[in-house]
């Protein structure tokens, strides 16, 4: 990771926008493509301003059609550009599904190496912000199961731009997740200057050696929040963002586990096919003679995200997390 000594205080949206411009500056190949992506600076203004800066040539404004933003990005990245695409919500990815499953993840494999996707697809997701149907989907679990597409999902804002540049970077297609719940609910210090973050590397929020808590985008801080009740009674967690969720960084799930012995995980996706089985299968093929107590985990239910008025009862919060942390600890 290279250093940048000043530091400035930032919501996590401007820290993207800044990592975009640190992009943009930095390779001509790079070009950022969306749906009022340019004059009108993104849904979430995450690109604003920069058509100003880069012009049109860089910044380009699409037709609201994804599959056709998705194809054309893969057909520019296996000729030199690196494509930064913007969705506007992860409910809208999936008429592009195809050419991701079928094309982008497929285009290393198929030309036997001879030719790579360096697209960087940047989406919003997840639910807390009160959006109707279709906006708050938390379905990374479909994109985890796709060989050859790294996912990735910031917590914070000097994570949300060290670990974008290192996926625009990537010399693969990346799914870059944006918890949107955590683009204006707070700032943080994040270097002003270039960095990355290297992909496939979990963070330690909080040490402790008592309990393993797993989590990632704004469940990042629900977890802490728990953590921070578990400490009160006498519990003292191990808070791991996992930070990349394909590849998982397995060395640390189970460094953590063989640690303390037990383990809750936390998302906010479906419990039924969900990102947390494959944390348990690791620490089952990891860890399994350390483990103390059944693996817990704290989930949103098998159903499409609720209107509004139910959100809040869908979303795991620091409450349920703590009565999962406490059951666990006293198996």
């Amino acid at each position: 990771m290279s250093i940048a000594v000043n530091l400035k205080k930032m919501t996590m949206v401007q820290a993207i926008t800044e990592a975009l411009k640190v992009m943009l500056e930095e390779d001509e190949a790079v070009i950022v493509l969306g749906e009022d992506v340019g004059r009108n600076g993104g849904v979430f203004r995450a690109t604003d301003g920069l058509f100003d800066i880069f012009g049109d040539d860089r910044v380009i404004d699409t037709p609201l059609a994804e599959s056709g933003l998705i194809g054309t990005s893969i057909g520019l990245a296996m000729n030199g550009f690196k494509p930064v695409v913007e969705i506007q919500f992860l409910g809208f990815i999936y008429p592009g599904f195809n050419q991701l499953i079928t094309h982008a993840t497929r285009i290393r494999t198929r030309t036997q190496s001879r030719y790579t996707v360096p697209l960087t697809i940047r989406v919003p997701y997840g639910a807390g912000v009160r959006a109707p149907e279709i906006h708050s989907d938390s379905t990374e679990a479909l994109f985890t199961h796709i060989p050859g597409l790294k996912v990735v999902v910031p917590s914070n804002p000097h994570d949300a731009k060290g670990l974008l540049i290192s996926s625009m970077r990537d010399p693969d297609p990346v799914l870059f997740l944006e918890p949107m719940k955590m683009y204006r609910s707070g700032k943080g210090d994040v270097p002003t200057g270039s960095y990355s973050i290297p992909l496939g590397k979990a963070f330690r929020r909080c040490e402790g050696g008592d309990i393993s808590v797993f989590a990632w985008g704004a469940m990042v801080k629900v977890a802490e929040k728990a953590a921070e009740m578990a400490s009160e009674k006498g519990i003292e967690c191990d808070v791991i963002d996992l930070r990349t969720l394909y590849p998982l960084d397995k060395e640390m799930i189970a460094e953590s586990v063989q640690k303390t012995g037990r383990a809750v995980i936390v998302h906010e996706a479906p419990s039924s096919g969900g990102v947390g089985s494959d944390v348990i299968t690791i620490i089952n093929d990891t860890s399994f003679l350390y483990m103390k107590a059944p693996i817990k985990k704290v989930t949103g239910y098998d159903t499409p995200v609720p209107l509004f008025t139910l959100e809040d009862d869908y979303l795991p919060d620091d409450r349920k997390v703590f009565r999962a942390i406490e059951e666990t600890a006293r198996f």
